[in-house]
């Protein structure tokens, strides 16, 4: 979805701009809070353990996230150095920051002798609600834009909008299961992956006007291209969560 002349600042306090990213932002990560305060007691974690487990999570997050974005778009970052820790004008890759949260709340967990698969699954409400905000927001930065397309009455797919509905199925599919009794820790967080991972491969990233990585094909009717570089690692993500959904249903 492209608009033109669309304002990403939705209103500056002298040289302070407030952006629509940031708000997403900002917003998802009061949510995953809130839920995770509100329901880590019942599983183990008080709430100086969550406060603490926060702060860490949250700067693991960007840093991760802003890390493999900057990496993936070198070319572009080479020539602007002082634009890499811009991140309230966007560009925080989801596996990126995946990767980081997952690290720094592993290693928190085995210092304090928590269950680290228990806090995943309380972690998934946020995250999901973080893709379908910040993909909103992606509007206002005119990023994530979709290819265009001749078979349709749009210009380019809406590939903001896609995900966002993704994150939105996600967080539906979570209270579902987690209204299921018997699961065992860690099994909402890797449908989750799981779900993400096959909706962003299939639908958001055949549309998204990213760079093809391998194969090259792009249906010029459609809108559709492959491969990109996340839909090369789609399987292998597919088959992880596989075999932990797998470990965790028979354990």
């Amino acid at each position: 979805m492209y608009i033109e002349n669309i304002n990403p600042i939705i209103f500056e306090l002298g040289p302070l701009a407030i952006r629509w990213y940031g708000l997403m932002f900002a917003v998802s990560v009061l949510i995953g809070f809130y839920y995770m305060r509100k329901n880590g007691a019942e599983r183990g974690f008080d709430e100086d353990f969550i406060f603490s487990l926060f702060i860490f999570l949250l700067l693991a997050i960007i840093v991760g996230a802003r890390a493999v974005y900057v990496a993936a778009n070198w070319a572009y970052f080479v020539e602007r150095p002082e634009l890499i820790i811009r991140i309230d004008r966007g560009g925080l890759a989801f596996h990126g920051g995946l990767i980081g949260g997952i690290l720094i709340s592993w290693l928190y967990c085995r210092f304090k002798n928590k269950n680290w698969r228990a806090l995943a699954d309380l972690a998934v409400p946020g995250v999901a609600a973080g893709i379908m905000l910040v993909r909103i927001a992606n509007i206002f930065n005119q990023e994530i834009l979709g290819r265009e397309a001749t078979l349709f009455a749009f210009d380019r797919h809406p590939t903001q909008i896609y995900g966002s509905l993704i994150g939105l199925l996600l967080i539906l599919l979570h209270n579902y299961l987690a209204r299921r009794k018997g699961l065992n820790p860690g099994f909402l967080f890797w449908s989750f992956v799981l779900g993400y991972t096959l909706l962003r491969g299939l639908f958001e990233e055949t549309f998204r006007d990213n760079p093809l990585a391998a194969w090259g094909y792009i249906n010029e009717a459609w809108g559709a291209g492959f491969f990109t570089t996340v839909q090369i690692f789609t399987p292998f993500i597919i088959i992880l969560s596989l075999y932990m959904l797998w470990k965790i249903w028979n354990s």
